[in-house]
């Protein structure tokens, strides 16, 4: 296990792979290396330090409609993401997903796949197209309705989950409101303390280079704060489709389970 963990570190290869390399070089590691090189598995190793913010973000809602699914698959360059090869990849993970429902990225990358797991067959196709590509993201949520929106042309995507059944034409509105306005959070209570505390410092500093007096300044604090709650929590953004309401103006008693937001 530890020669597989090191041909792994050296290579990028995945462990399948690794191991059979491992066996027919009957455990000499830089042997190995050069079968997973020749091999062409191992080509995309050298492409680890290269950005990889190209690809396409991939979302899909179960058959039964419980469970929505979201990951990316990255590369480096537009003219690869747009490849018939990356795009039938990206297809087909997805349709795995759907059916084993990974709960993590780690489970994802190690389902199975014609030759080897995820992993090893992203590995393969990276050496074949010639360009790091990775899978560097994956979510899913949970609820009694869900909408999943693609925007961008597979740029960016959304999942949003609610937790009344027969509201999916809302959770959809609420998806584009996610897409379209970038919450960082649900509501102000999930506020990082240390980010609302850093925020309250710098309106703080600008108040009083304003030369606001210093009794003002903690009442037009609180004015401030609501203002940046606006930005990033969604339930106190603006609607994108009203902006004389807030998206909790628009529940009707339903409540948002979650959401993520995955964008290139």
């Amino acid at each position: 296990m530890e020669l597989i963990k090191q041909l792994r570190e050296m290579t990028g290869a995945g462990m399948v792979d690794c191991k059979k390399a491992l066996d027919e070089a009957n455990n000499d590691l830089q042997l190995a290396v050069e079968i997973l090189r020749k091999k062409g598995i191992a080509k995309a190793a050298k492409r680890t330090d290269r950005e990889t913010n190209e690809g396409v973000v991939k979302v899909a809602v179960s058959a039964d409609g419980t469970e929505a699914y979201i990951f990316e698959l990255t590369s480096e360059t537009d003219f690869v993401s747009r490849n018939e090869k990356f795009q039938n990849f990206a297809n087909e993970v997805m349709n795995l997903v759907l059916s084993a429902r990974p709960e993590t990225l780690e489970s994802l990358l190690s389902l199975s796949m014609a030759q080897g797991s995820v992993q090893d067959n992203l590995a393969s196709l990276s050496g074949t197209i010639g360009e790091k590509m990775e899978i560097r993201r994956y979510g899913r949520l949970q609820g009694s309705s869900l909408a999943a929106y693609s925007h961008l042309g597979s740029k960016l995507g959304v999942l949003v989950s609610l937790d009344q059944p027969g509201q999916t034409e809302l959770a959809s509105e609420i998806a584009m409101q996610v897409a379209a306005a970038n919450p960082k959070y649900l509501d102000p209570s999930q506020v990082v303390a240390e980010e609302m505390a850093k925020e309250r410092e710098i309106y703080r500093e600008q108040l009083l280079k304003e030369g606001k007096p210093e009794a003002m300044v903690e009442k037009i604090l609180d004015g401030k704060m609501i203002k940046y709650y606006s930005e990033v929590c969604l339930l106190e953004q603006e609607f994108i489709k009203d902006d004389k309401k807030k998206v909790k103006d628009i529940l009707g008693g339903a409540k948002i389970l979650g959401f993520l937001r995955f964008a290139l």
